[in-house]
């Protein structure tokens, strides 16, 4: 038995297609047999699995235990919740790994497999291992196979997210965007003080409100009219499998990753001083400057969910976080587990700004102001990607720039800062630039375009995440 992926659906950080195009549930049965008998061969014996609540998950997911228990993995089943519940459950329960089936902030019709092997992540070379393994049929084959269970985890994961709460009572809304951190949230508000005012926690896969991916400015238009109709002190919006976060202070105004990031660092500075905070190389300046102000050790890093908790464990960061609003906490400040979880970083953030002593609307007023743009991803072919990216570094260098390679190219000039970077799950190249003035901003945009027109190129229309 042998089985062929299609090879769109292997990205970086996880397997992600289209059901029914790019992903089904064959696909499933052999993430399963091929993820299941490394495991065994690394002398692990369990699985957590969990799901989003898009409508084909729970097909997914009886193809992947099926697959998984073929080869040998006992399944503790903890049903739909969002994705840091489920990497809750394979840092808590007597599990070796975990598998969530979701399809993140994409579009409905997708759906996908995020991956934690014997508590570190599973990405890159480990998912094109998963693509051989199938393509070989190098799976073994269980002479009994293993026993399926199902664990109610949801309450001890909330129990969690409030334990030892000491954040003060806010007035809050809240936009869950019908993905699968509803019903924990509904959980989550009832043991805060204040008062919380929620939006679309139903869980529906087919997203009729808006779409669930909070780093869109126009997916918060409900949560500002929520914020503003009851004049509350902020709003906060998750995706669709609650591990990115989003927040608008009492202004309605976009309190963005390396914003909230920010905001986080004080209190965790402050009880421990040169402290390491990891951001990705998207985010301002002015979030590396003020982590160092605070005294802590800024970290520059690449994007990507993985890598950032690659390099948490390396560096022993307690805290990290990407523009995209994936926020994580480990160690023993938050006495956490060093993974990007939303409900976390919504509780955490609401501790930090009743920390400062200050609302939200006002640590977003003593922000510097800088002028920059949203990411800008342009589509380009896929064998010319990381190939444009070294003609543009090796131009830099030959004019002598100020260039940080950790990711990309990122140019620092007196304007500001831009960024060119090829996308790691996408035929993508994302841009974005940062300035003090509208006028500098316009230069960096100009330094940009200069650099891809001699790569042969120019910023075409927007590609879709």
């Amino acid at each position: 038995m042998t089985h062929r992926f299609d090879p769109t659906s292997l990205r970086e950080y996880d397997i992600r297609g289209i059901v029914g195009k790019t992903l089904g549930p064959d696909d499933a049965r052999a993430i399963g047999r091929g993820f299941a008998t490394l495991l065994r061969r690394a002398g692990g014996t369990r699985v957590a699995v969990g799901r989003d609540g898009r409508v084909s998950s729970p097909e997914l997911e009886a193809a992947l235990v099926e697959g998984l228990t073929a080869s040998g993995c006992d399944v503790v089943r903890i049903g739909m919740g969002p994705t840091p519940m489920l990497y809750y459950a394979e840092a808590t329960l007597e599990v070796d790994g975990g598998i969530q089936i979701t399809g993140s902030h994409n579009p409905g019709d997708y759906n996908g497999f995020k991956m934690v092997f014997q508590h570190r992540p599973f990405f890159g070379e480990d998912i094109q291992t998963i693509g051989r393994m199938a393509a070989e049929g190098d799976w073994d084959e269980a002479e009994t196979p293993g026993e399926v269970s199902d664990y109610d985890i949801l309450d001890a994961y909330v129990g969690r997210l409030v334990a030892g709460y000491a954040g003060g009572a806010y007035r809050i809304g809240w936009d869950t965007g019908n993905g699968a951190a509803g019903p924990a949230i509904e959980k989550l508000v009832a043991q805060l003080p204040g008062e919380h005012f929620t939006l679309f926690t139903e869980v529906d896969g087919s997203f009729p409100n808006h779409h669930p991916d909070p780093t869109e400015e126009k997916n918060l238009e409900d949560l500002k009219r929520l914020v503003a109709e009851k004049q509350l002190d902020f709003g906060l919006a998750l995706d669709g499998d609650g591990d990115r976060l989003g927040a608008i202070d009492g202004q309605g105004r976009v309190v963005w990753g390396d914003q909230i990031l920010s905001i986080l660092a004080e209190p965790l500075l402050k009880a421990e001083p040169g402290a390491t905070v990891i951001a990705d190389v998207k985010a301002s300046q002015a979030l590396y400057d003020r982590v160092a102000e605070l005294g802590g050790k800024p970290v520059m890093w690449k994007t990507g969910h993985s890598l950032i908790k690659t390099k948490m464990k390396e560096t022993h960061a307690p805290l990290a976080g990407e523009m995209s609003g994936h926020i994580f906490f480990a160690d023993t400040f938050y006495g956490y587990y060093g993974y990007d979880d939303a409900l976390f970083a919504a509780v955490q953030l609401i501790r930090a700004v009743h920390n400062t002593g200050k609302s939200l609307t006002q640590l977003k007023d003593e922000m510097p102001k800088m002028i920059n743009t949203p990411e800008m991803r342009f589509q380009v072919d896929e064998s010319r990607k990381f190939a444009v990216i070294d003609e543009v570094l090796d131009r830099l260098e030959a004019e002598g720039a100020d260039v940080n390679r950790t990711d990309g190219a990122r140019v620092n000039t007196p304007d500001g800062w831009w960024l060119l970077r090829a996308s790691n799950t996408q035929d993508v190249l994302v841009a974005r630039a940062e300035a003090k003035s509208q006028e500098g901003l316009d230069r960096l945009m100009a330094q940009i375009d200069a650099q891809l027109a001699a790569s042969g190129l120019e910023r075409g229309p927007q590609a879709a995440h």
